[in-house]
């Protein structure tokens, strides 16, 4: 089905299968066809147009009803620069001109020629309009064609039936931001609409469309995408944003974070992490976001930025710029053992306590200590015993340390050395008594944001691109953050027990807080007080013992622990020796067992951290920021039309199961149609750029632009792939088929590239041999050795054998 065009002189759409009217010349025996269509269809001279557009549609539906595609040719003006007359051609008008051959000159490189069709074989029908008196009117008009018309269903084929309408191209915009291709949006409108046909454009249209978008943003890419941050940092109140440039004004450096992530920050921002992904976008720029931990244990974003290299000092930069953003500095900042980082963490954040990611450092442990030591002793196990937990102190933890050290002879490991001077930075023991030391002990926050981002980033991406990804992702973050608030405030959770407290915690913390909270109280019933005094400064002091837990006391892994509980009933303080509140910021099934005891019913209010409150958030704060910056620069048309979207879905749920209604609505808008075609064009702006503009949020200046990063190289780029561990890539390549040509049959390459001549007795011969040499290579073992060391005499000599037979 065709899309419908209604111009003035027409009352329906008339579309019927024909090919023309062939016409055989009595003179020169040539063919001619002239199309078979209605008069009232056709132009005559003298017809006159309210507007060029007007004639060039009429035209256009002519040709539509007919077979046939018009392309746009020459165009005259007056003195005083007016359009007083245009031509439209058959699209098969003229001769594509041939290319220059010289089959002399040898030395110069021939250019590869590609392989291309010819649609145009001097078809000479036209229309030609002329201008006078405020009118259009047609001047001359040509009717035959040298050439048979096409066939209604091949219609959708020709060009001038295809066209990218503003849906379309809205369509492949907000794909891309998704980080979906302009190839899944054709498939995805061609399973909407059911058939290719309807889809109004071919495959190749969409992915012309997304070059040519990337095309025109070209070396304006840096500047776009500061100017796109820059005109939110006008528009949406509290947004930061700020960029470095180098001495060719290469964009080096740019930071960016709105007002909710600065709030998030200043809840959520005494413990954060960040760290370096690479393979973001096509200039190797290193995205740096900045991650913390919200009240329902999901990650947040602070703010992010794209770095051009990794060095000190843009580190340096980058942290100043935070700094400046978000005016307090982390109570902890987790890193990986980047020493660039490292060193701009020491000046810049002074108050902050840093903290090297501990699964970076035991994930090197089998790469510098051996494999064989970690899988076939205790060596691994023992280590892991005293470092992933808490529940020893520095001195035993460095008694064991060496005792282990020395058992296994590793006293010349420079590398275990070197992280046991830092173990202050790394190790638990040394850090369990800070206040939510706990809360973040490695980078998988981070980890686990850079994956979150990278579904919806590609290496490929200009910066443009990156940033509408980033945008999409934070406003999906964002959407779960307000769905978790939702889901609490309006569910009640299940509660296990009759305890005043139980009760109290579930309308206190967020859901996800509490369900933990109730796993501490569940395991009360494995714990018993063994014995309990009072001490100095009016505090008990409770011995509890907990089955739950293992002793780090070597031989006792199984046995029971005690854990000290201090409580004093006055002022409501209360505090344990495992030290799980000051880790998390939650009290654990010890104080709990204790609470109970005491028939204690109102939570103890000191110890409810604000960043675990249900209530910490406001609902009003998760609001949509960059909602208020496009409808800033919206002139209304977006809304509009979206508004007229959602009410024509609205009517068609509505009347589905009503055929009769959907018929009168169906006529309605045919008419409406009819309508609009007769309304005056507004064409768009005159530059591409500004079109793309239009649809993207973004846009140029004529100012000198800041270049697109050049020549920095990161400490990932290069590659499109993860980066692996040579552990990893050893293990990849054991467990990969070995390549094997088929010429030669000797392994380590194919016949494509292989050194030996091409052999001509393949088939059955080749695979014989691959077989006979496989068996022997199998058969005899070690004895089979020798020969390999012969290479490809024996190979030879095999298949002179086989062919001599």
């Amino acid at each position: 089905m065709f899309p419908f065009c209604f111009f003035s002189g027409l009352t329906d759409a008339y579309v019927h299968k024909v090919v023309g009217i062939e016409v055989t010349s009595p003179n020169s025996s040539t063919k001619h066809y002239i199309p078979d269509v209605p008069e009232k269809c056709k132009p005559y001279e003298g017809t006159l147009f309210g507007s060029l557009e007007h004639a060039f549609n009429y035209y256009q539906n002519y040709a539509r009803l007919s077979g046939f595609s018009v392309r746009k040719s020459t165009v005259k003006y007056d003195r005083f620069g007016v359009s007083t007359q245009k031509q439209y051609l058959c699209s098969q008008e003229g001769f594509n001109k041939k290319k220059k051959v010289d089959t002399l000159n040898d030395t110069a490189k021939q250019k590869a020629s590609r392989i291309s069709v010819s649609k145009r074989i001097g078809c000479k029908a036209e229309l030609c309009v002329g201008f006078e008196f405020n009118m259009w009117y047609v001047k001359k008009f040509v009717e035959e064609h040298n050439h048979p018309f096409v066939d209604e269903e091949d219609m959708h084929f020709l060009v001038s039936s295809r066209k990218l309408t503003h849906l379309h191209k809205h369509i492949i915009n907000s794909m891309s931001r998704m980080n979906v291709g302009p190839v899944r949006a054709f498939n995805m409108m061609r399973e909407i609409l059911g058939v290719f046909e309807e889809v109004g454009a071919t495959r190749e249209d969409f992915k012309n469309y997304r070059k040519k978008h990337n095309s025109s943003i070209g070396e304006y890419d840096a500047q776009m995408a500061v100017d796109h941050l820059m005109r939110k940092k006008e528009y949406m109140p509290n947004f930061s944003c700020e960029y470095i440039t180098d001495d060719q004004n290469c964009l080096r450096g740019l930071f960016w974070a709105d007002e909710l992530g600065k709030k998030n920050y200043h809840i959520f921002g005494d413990v954060m992490s960040f760290d370096a992904t690479y393979r973001s976008n096509k200039y190797s720029m290193v995205f740096v976001p900045f991650t913390g931990i919200d009240n329902h244990c999901s990650n947040v974003t602070f703010g992010a930025a794209l770095l051009g290299s990794e060095t000190t000092e843009s580190y340096v930069w980058l942290l100043k710029c935070f700094l400046k953003a978000f005016i307090k500095q982390p109570q902890v900042v987790v890193t990986d053992q980047d020493p660039a980082m490292t060193k701009a963490i020491e000046l810049v954040f002074k108050e902050s306590r840093h903290r090297f990611c501990m699964w970076h450092i035991m994930n090197k442990l089998s790469i510098k200590v051996g494999v064989r030591l970690c899988n076939c002793t205790d060596f691994k196990k023992d280590i892991c015993n005293i470092v992933w937990t808490d529940a020893i102190s520095p001195e035993e933890f460095d008694a064991r340390w060496k005792e282990i050290i020395v058992v296994h002879k590793l006293e010349d490991n420079n590398w275990l050395h070197d992280i046991f001077g830092k173990r202050e930075s790394w190790i638990p023991a040394y850090y369990k008594d800070e206040l939510l030391s706990g809360l973040m002990r490695t980078t998988s926050r981070s980890e686990s944001e850079n994956h979150f981002f990278g579904q919806l980033c590609n290496p490929r991406s200009t910066l443009v691109e990156f940033l509408s990804h980033y945008e999409t992702a934070m406003e999906s973050q964002r959407h779960t953050h307000r769905k978790n608030d939702h889901d609490t405030r309006f569910t009640n959770p299940e509660l296990k027990s009759l305890w005043w407290l139980e009760a109290e915690a579930a309308k206190i913390f967020t859901r996800t807080t509490f369900l933990d909270i109730q796993q501490e109280m569940d395991m009360m019933r494995k714990l018993m007080c063994q014995t309990y005094y009072p001490v100095e400064d009016d505090f008990m002091k409770y011995h509890i013992k907990d089955w739950t837990q293992m002793t780090s006391k070597p031989f006792e892994l199984f046995s029971s622990c005690f854990h000290a509980v201090m409580f004093r009933q006055s002022d409501m303080t209360i505090y344990c020796e495992c030290r799980r509140f000051e880790s998390f910021g939650l009290f654990c099934r010890h104080i709990f067992y204790v609470l109970r005891q005491m028939d204690i019913r109102e939570f103890p209010k000191k110890y409810v951290l604000r960043r675990w409150r249900r209530d910490v958030v406001p609902n009003s704060s998760n609001r949509n920021d960059d909602t208020i910056y496009v409808q800033a620069l919206d002139d209304g048309g977006r809304v509009l039309m979206r508004d007229i979207m959602y009410a024509n879905e609205y009517i068609l749920n509505k009347l589905s199961g009503n055929m009769a209604e959907l018929s009168l609505y169906k006529e309605h808008v045919q008419s409406y149609m009819q309508k609009a075609d007769n309304v005056d064009f507004v064409p768009p702006p005159p530059a591409k750029r500004d079109r793309f503009g239009e649809l993207t949020g973004t846009s140029q200046n004529d100012r000198l632009p800041i270049r697109v990063p050049l020549g920095y190289k990161t400490k990932g780029s290069g590659s499109h792939k993860r980066i692996k561990s040579k552990q990893e890539e050893a293990i990849i390549k054991a467990g990969r088929k070995q390549k094997q040509c088929q010429n030669c049959l000797e392994f380590g390459h194919y016949s494509t590239t292989c050194p030996e001549p091409p052999q001509r007795n393949k088939g059955v011969e080749t695979a014989n041999e691959a077989s006979v040499l496989s068996k022997t290579k199998k058969g005899k073992g070690a004895e089979a050795h020798p020969q390999s060391n012969t290479g490809g005499s024996s190979t030879r000599v095999l298949r002179s054998r086989v062919n001599k037979q």
